[in-house]
């Protein structure tokens, strides 16, 4: 395997068992209690799930006002976490880019909000 590839060390089956879904963010609100700069959002996730709140790092590329209507990526099955005075429901995901700031993931194309990854 190449550098870049790392070796396995895990199965399929513990990959399936994170729910990662996407959902369309319908709030955005600066997070200033936070230690690290981030934005509080709400994401519809759809029936089943419903709508659920993150704490997101990602304020280096995005502004409250960028976010409402964007399809995302979540882990809607981690326990919730307390982040100073706001509990954080999923954990919204995203690559950090060359300079370290946060870029999220997302589909290319709309999709139903609730829809798994697979």
């Amino acid at each position: 395997m190449s550098k870049e590839t790392p070796e396995p060390t895990t199965s399929f089956d513990t990959f399936m068992a994170l729910d990662i879904r996407v959902g369309t963010i319908i709030e955005a609100e600066p997070f200033p209690e936070a230690r690290k700069p981030a934005i509080k959002i709400r994401i519809d996730f759809g029936e089943t799930i419903g709508i659920k709140r993150s704490s997101a790092q990602i304020t280096d590329h995005y502004g409250p006002e960028l976010l409402v209507g964007r399809q995302v990526l979540g882990v809607v099955n981690f326990p919730p976490r307390q982040i100073g005075p706001f509990m954080s429901e999923v954990l919204t995901l995203g690559f950090a880019d060359p300079g370290g700031a946060i870029v999220l993931a997302k589909p290319d194309w709309t999709v139903p909000n609730g829809a798994r990854l697979c």
